[in-house]
């Protein structure tokens, strides 16, 4: 892991094009566009959003130890002398801010993109490559137009390996991205049914996805999940885009990094695999074949890159699910505990799918699933919540908790044995559950963000008695 970032002031002038009022010999040592967060000699970043402006907060920048910052106008009860870069669009600087930290880097880059899988994939990644040289990835879901270009300003110069997650919901915007963060592999998780809100079909998502090739060089590599049915679309993508290095991942014979065994155990998994003629038997830290797969496609990335491919999947028994994504917890109460699976980040069929798989493979008491509505899929939303019926008998779900208007039509066709509860939004649901939850109960949350379905895992988390004996 790399930590050292240096922006000298001449450098910052130049990539943005900016104008001082006094001459500039501040270096910065971070980005941020957040005054909240801001730490001792970052450089801050004004921009002006939907509901905020940032030339409000500069002073608070200043304030919290920013060094300098980027504004396009004098921003109020800061002193004309303060540290600042004077552009036409702050917004525009931060890209032009992140293409010269591309520019001076000599890392090799892998990004990442996909319906679902994403940030898993890079965290994978940002653990594999870090145990193989100097490594870094964008934080949390810095993927969109503005977290691109603010964790390519955070890439530091000396990076051996940089991993970057691309995220989209419209056509055209993994295009600017991609063309941003110039990647050496492009891994592609996989294309489902997601964001189809947005989009006419499963095949304008594939197209909209294969926009990362286009800031690809010809000697870059696709790497591609073999048994996706865009697998191929994908492949010819690729190849009108000038790749000529496309690999595939998967359980499908003909993967270059095919997954021969998939084995769940106390710890995690077991995963063999063969990769590039090379059979590997390694130890993933968490359960769930499709989180083997994601893994696989890692490992598989990693080698396109060059890195060592002993190392990386060494690492793998390191691995852990980040925050709302499938962390495990044990909740103990008076009279014994109970499992909690929090996924309440984010949702789609796919992933609920996967989500039910691994919850109808764990072994103790009742086996309960709490799940909100999944957002963004348009007029086959409520098909796609009810069709989830099927998956829940076969993994043997105990009970099922709801909330929400989509989330109503799967509850209605359930078994009348398998229904819980039914709330209009996850702070009534909490309630229900808290107070339907036993010991020996394995219970997974899940839910699209906005459905905010932390609030589920905060009120059972609450419940745990070792927790209040350290609050008193």
């Amino acid at each position: 892991m790399t930590d050292q970032l240096n922006w000298q002031a001449e450098d910052v002038v130049r990539a943005v094009h900016g104008e001082c009022l006094q001459e500039q010999t501040w270096a910065a040592h971070g980005v941020s566009i957040d005054s909240r967060t801001v730490q001792k000699g970052d450089l801050f970043v004004a921009l002006k959003g939907p509901s905020h402006d940032g030339h409000d907060h500069v002073a608070a920048a200043f304030n919290n130890g920013a060094t300098a910052a980027i504004v396009a106008r004098q921003p109020s009860q800061v002193p004309a002398q303060a540290p600042m870069l004077f552009v036409n669009d702050t917004f525009t600087a931060l890209q032009e801010l992140g293409r010269a930290g591309r520019a001076r880097t000599k890392a090799r880059i892998v990004a990442v993109t996909g319906s679902v899988g994403k940030t898993s994939s890079k965290e994978m990644l940002r653990l594999m490559l870090g145990a193989a040289g100097s490594t870094y990835a964008n934080e949390g879901s810095l993927n969109n137009h503005w977290g691109v270009p603010l964790s390519l300003a955070r890439l530091p110069q000396d990076a051996y390996y940089g991993v970057f997650e691309l995220g989209m919901n419209h056509a055209g915007e993994l295009t600017v991205l991609s063309q941003q963060a110039q990647p050496d592999v492009a891994l592609i998780t996989t294309i489902e049914a997601v964001h189809l809100e947005f989009f006419a079909s499963s095949e304008a998502i594939a197209d909209a996805k294969a926009e990362i090739f286009l800031g690809m060089k010809p000697d870059g590599a696709a790497v591609l999940n073999r048994d996706n049915a865009y697998y191929a679309r994908l492949a010819a993508a690729a190849k009108t885009h000038g790749l000529k290095k496309i690999l595939g991942f998967g359980r499908d014979s003909k993967s270059d990094a095919r997954l021969l065994d998939y084995i769940p155990t106390e710890e995690g998994s077991t995963v063999k695999a063969e990769i590039m003629g090379r059979k590997i038997t390694y130890q993933l830290g968490v359960a769930g074949e499709h989180l083997a797969l994601n893994a696989l496609g890692c490992l598989l990335a990693s080698a396109a890159i060059g890195a060592d491919l002993e190392a990386c999947a060494t690492a793998l028994a390191h691995y852990q699910q980040p925050k709302g994504r499938g962390v495990v917890s044990v909740v103990n109460m008076s009279n014994g505990s109970f499992t909690l699976i929090d996924e309440s980040y984010n949702a789609s069929p796919v992933a609920v799918r996967a989500a039910i798989r691994v919850l109808g493979q764990k072994t103790g008491g009742r086996k309960i699933l709490a799940l909100g509505d999944m957002k963004e899929l348009g007029d086959a939303a409520p098909a796609l919540h009810a069709d989830l019926v099927q998956d829940i008998i076969a993994a043997q779900i105990d009970s099922v908790f709801t909330c929400g208007e989509m989330s109503s039509y799967l509850f209605h066709v359930l078994p009348e044995k398998l229904r819980g509860s039914h709330a209009a939004n996850s702070t009534e649901l909490a309630l229900l559950i808290a107070a339907a939850i036993q010991a020996g109960d394995v219970i997974t949350v899940k839910g699209s963000n906005s459905m905010q379905m932390n609030k589920i895992v905060a009120a059972l988390k609450a419940l745990d008695t070792n927790s209040k004996k350290l609050a008193s």
